[in-house]
């Protein structure tokens, strides 16, 4: 079995869910809700197997033991995409909202989806300025960041949607379907509330790490300017909400530009960063 069987599972499951999701968003049919979370589920432990069989044979490298296998772009997109399944459960679990899977899950799939089609697993020794403690810190509190705020889009999407159909002279069922604008709004304000104080956390961690790496804590890079960035806009879209009581689509839309942050930070600046770029984590 080759180290992303058990993720190639996961992401078909997944995509099962998603089109569940779907399903259920279209029909309202309680059987489609459970199985899109029995499906989610078991993709979310098939991802931990996964995962986990990435980190055995990561260690292998005894450079590489007690440190995460997250510094190539297979172990961040696969992370993310786990970190996305279960912020979706987390978030479904206290609000019961199963319509917002056809809005989030399409993330989790793509994330998941990406990290075995498009990449593969990097198994060589760490560079040795990555072999700090940090590196299972740093990275991690922002992707996690990151994956919570992919699950603020996907809610964001459902607010506009919601916001066009209560405009509409003539709403579809599915107005009837999606949970209200005000529901919407709290639970998008209470995921970003959470989501960036982590995102901030994630980048102080890192300039304390580059202090101690390369006796600096800021370098100008690509992936740091555009997370310090991340951070703004959200924090923007959370003053405007609260000092300012901004609600609805002029909000949202400011919580989308920090979302585009986010995917920039993620892909586009890859391009241009040295250091922190992921291909090259490893000798």
């Amino acid at each position: 079995m080759g180290p992303t069987a058990p993720t190639w599972g996961a992401f078909l499951l997944y995509a099962a869910a998603t089109f569940a999701a779907f399903g259920y968003l279209w029909s309202k049919d309680a059987r489609a809700s459970r199985a899109m979370l029995v499906l989610l589920a078991l993709g979310v432990l098939l991802h931990l197997a996964g995962f986990g069989l990435l980190l055995s044979l990561f260690w292998s490298y005894p450079e590489n033991r007690w440190y995460l296998p997250i510094t190539s772009f297979h172990g961040a997109l696969s992370f993310i995409g786990l970190a996305l399944a279960v912020a979706f459960l987390a978030v479904e679990s206290s609000h019961r909202l199963g319509v917002l899977g056809a809005f989030v899950l399409p993330l989790v799939a793509l994330a998941t989806g990406a990290a075995v089609t498009w990449t593969e697993p990097t198994l060589a020794p760490l560079d040795e300025r990555l072999r700090s403690y940090w590196l299972n810190i740093h990275p991690v509190l922002l992707m996690t960041a990151y994956a919570v705020m992919a699950n603020g889009f996907g809610v964001g999407l459902a607010l506009l949607l919601q916001e066009r159909q209560i405009k509409s002279r003539k709403p579809s069922e599915l107005c009837y379907r999606l949970p209200s604008l005000d529901e919407l709004d709290r639970l998008l304000g209470n995921i970003v509330a959470f989501a960036l104080p982590v995102l901030v956390l994630g980048l102080a961690v890192g300039m304390v790490w580059s202090h101690h790496a390369w006796g600096r804590v800021w370098s100008w890079e690509p992936k740091q300017t555009l997370g310090a960035l991340t951070a703004l806009v959200y924090g923007a879209y959370l003053w405007l909400r609260v000092a300012r009581g901004q609600r609805g689509a002029k909000a949202v839309y400011l919580s989308m530009a920090g979302f585009a942050c986010v995917l920039l930070t993620l892909f586009g600046a890859e391009l241009f960063s040295g250091r922190h770029g992921y291909l090259g984590g490893a000798r």
